[in-house]
């Protein structure tokens, strides 16, 4: 990461120098009402130079989990960098989190829009704001993100291959899993990328659900990456990984064989074996039980949550090849 020394950085056009702390709204648009939807940013810099990190969440506004670790960065002062610049932003879609719904009111998914345009939908203009008049900045980001509908996720980083910079931050961060995953056309992710900008997405939990230990686990990543950087505080403790992160090269989904009454028996994190049992699925009049068994050795890092399932349903995502 380029260690920058600006004394000064500009967000949303206005300067902020060394030692200011901010908060910036960033007006995206109104309502019918004319009332104005604002996403608040805010803004630490310490007093000595060095990187700026810019922590996202709420991308899609179902995902809560992540929005409740960035605000735990915020109220445990975590933000506040000994050098550098923290930049907090917990919800990119207000109005998803409002409305209980994944994506924007056009029923566009932020997350497909970038890098946006100027002149398109809602969602597309809040994307090219965010990457003209935020991004420039900023030398790392670390996206929060959930599981979709009922499919909980083990805590893990997502990276792209063959980049030993990512590969190093995803380690310091510390989460179980690292998932190598290639970039999706038109996301957040892809859209850093091309401008230079090393990103780590991070993954845990279920939609509309926090859960303390995804929380934590993104916190004390925070904290490691932080300290990485000479930018923690001394009066803030930092810990080990418990256990070394596994990196995944492959995995495989195993999916619902018939419909019917599900059952997990196992949780994420678990590692099994072939053949061994991970649920069960039943019908309501007694008449079917099905075993669902493992057909690979590996690490369960997602689990359907769902009491109802159907046949093709994904149920368990379970790791094929893994390294230390």
């Amino acid at each position: 990461m380029p260690q920058f020394n600006k004394n000064t950085i500009t967000i949303l056009g206005e300067e902020i120098p060394l030692g200011a702390s901010r908060e910036i709204n960033f007006n995206i648009a109104k309502l019918h009402t004319g009332t104005k939807i604002e996403i608040p940013i805010i803004i630490e810099r310490a007093k000595i130079p060095g990187p700026t990190i810019l922590f996202t969440a709420g991308i899609h506004g179902d995902e809560i989990n992540g929005v409740d670790i960035v605000r735990q960065l915020i109220t445990r002062k975590i933000n506040r960098p000994k050098r550098g610049t923290i930049i907090c932003m917990p919800i990119l879609n207000i109005f998803g989190f409002l409305n209980s719904t994944r994506a924007f009111p056009d029923g566009r998914d932020l997350n497909r829009m970038f890098p946006g345009s100027s002149n398109g939908s809602l969602a597309s203009r809040v994307a090219h704001r965010l990457m003209h008049e935020i991004i420039p900045d900023v030398d790392l980001i670390i996206d929060f993100h959930t599981g979709g509908a009922s499919r909980f996720n083990a805590a893990q980083i997502r990276i792209i291959k063959d980049h030993p910079e990512l590969d190093e931050l995803a380690r310091i961060f510390g989460a179980p899993f690292v998932l190598y995953s290639n970039h999706i056309a038109k996301s957040f992710r892809n859209a850093c990328y091309q401008l230079g900008k090393p990103i780590l997405l991070y993954e845990g939990g279920k939609s509309f659900y926090v859960d303390n230990t995804i929380s934590k686990v993104g916190v004390e990543g925070v904290k490691r990456i932080l300290a990485h950087y000479g930018m923690l505080h001394h009066r803030i403790a930092c810990s080990a990984p418990k256990r070394p992160t596994v990196f995944i090269e492959d995995s495989k989904w195993i999916r619902a064989r018939q419909s019917g009454m599900f059952k997990s028996t196992v949780t994420v994190n678990t590692k099994v074996n072939i053949d061994d049992v991970l649920g069960q699925i039943t019908d309501p009049y007694g008449k079917i039980f099905h075993e669902v068994k493992s057909t690979i050795e590996g690490y369960i890092i997602n689990v359907n949550e769902a009491s109802l399932v159907y046949q093709g349903d994904a149920l368990f995502h379970i790791t094929k090849q893994v390294r230390a």
